[in-house]
């Protein structure tokens, strides 16, 4: 297998694990003001991505980073025609990490409410425009050469991205990160929070599972392996129902791993239905970008390649320890109730 091929498949596999380790995390986020009645069930259910939020994120730094190295080209472009979507997502990120930690600075109720709505805002916006995102990078964007050199630019605009396709990839990861997040609150939480945790994974996991097979359906339209892409979306299809049946009789823990399978074998079946390209051109298909003309030269790919080999390992063990750290449920019965003021008034909750 050449480099260029095991770099496309390692990015492939950094995105799987950020879309599904992120993805329980923004259905957390959006669930917190929507879940959360008391205090103490927001502090429940912060508490259950505290300890992983922010290692879960640093598979998107170094999914754009090995991007960066492995395909300058395709970097380049992604970013140059996704730069208002993507720096959306920035912002939204940086808010929410922000919510995270100044959510707890102070005993008020008017301010912990403002950092809740910026913690939904901030988990709601990237969860949808990553589909939005990988919607155009799987249906193809203008690009067309350009300049005295003649490279291959993007030479659309912001509203061509806006198209019913991504659209619909945007509204389709959407209700995967509910869900997902649903499941996993169910699966981490106790009392009350587990119930109705449990009760909106199934309303939400239905309406997601008719979004996801119009997605997965209208993706063969633009695959360039559509035997393989539909066996993968049919098994996706399957782990989701699984996923609700489980989730229905309370195995969350076989429902949170069925809801993981299935966002991670939707994006495996994105990427292999996208190969060789990397990001098609709409408007001629000799001008897209494949993984042979934007990528890195091999003295560059077999260095990535050596460190990759040497560090991966050692990041996911660590991050695979903290997960077993922190594997207890845990309830209101944990956390302590604080009287909270709000408006020069003092309010318990």
């Amino acid at each position: 297998m050449e480099l260029t091929t095991v770099w496309f498949v390692l990015i492939a596999v950094l995105w799987v694990g950020y879309f599904v380790l992120e993805g329980f995390d923004f259905g957390v986020g959006m669930l917190v003001t929507v879940l959360g009645r008391t205090e103490p069930q927001r502090r429940v259910m912060i508490n259950t991505i505290g300890p992983v939020w922010d290692g879960n994120e640093v598979w998107v730094l170094v999914a754009g980073g090995a991007t960066f190295a492995a395909f300058p080209e395709w970097y380049a472009t992604l970013f140059s025609g996704f730069y208002l979507a993507l720096l959306v997502i920035l912002v939204s990120l940086i808010i929410r990490g922000v919510a995270f930690e100044y959510r707890g600075k102070r005993d008020d109720v008017i301010w912990r409410k403002r950092w809740d709505l910026a913690l939904f805002v901030g988990s709601l916006l990237p969860a949808l425009l990553w589909g939005v995102a990988f919607g155009n990078i799987v249906r193809g964007v203008p690009i067309a050469p350009r300049g005295p050199r003649g490279s291959l630019e993007f030479v659309g605009t912001f509203f061509d991205l806006l198209n019913p396709y991504a659209l619909l990839g945007g509204l389709t990861t959407l209700g995967l990160f509910v869900t997902h997040g649903a499941v996993y609150l169910a699966l981490k939480t106790t009392g009350e929070i587990r119930a109705a945790a449990n009760a909106l994974a199934a309303r939400v996991g239905l309406v997601t599972a008719v979004l996801a097979v119009a997605f997965l359906a209208w993706s063969q339209a633009f695959s360039n392996r559509t035997g393989v892409t539909v066996v993968l979306a049919v098994v996706a299809a399957a782990s989701w129902v699984g996923a609700l049946a489980m989730n229905r009789q309370g195995r969350e823990g076989w429902a949170f791993g069925l809801s993981a399978g299935t966002i991670a074998l939707a994006v495996i079946a994105l990427f292999t239905g996208l190969f060789p390209d990397v990001l098609p051109s709409s408007l001629d298909a000799a001008n897209s970008l494949t993984v042979d003309n934007a990528s890195s030269t091999d003295t560059t790919l077999t260095v990535m390649t050596v460190v990759a080999a040497i560090f991966t390992p050692i990041v996911l063990v660590y991050q695979g320890w903290t997960y077993y750290v922190f594997r207890r449920r845990i309830g209101v019965d944990n956390i302590p109730v604080e009287p909270l003021v709000g408006s020069g008034s003092s309010a318990s909750t």
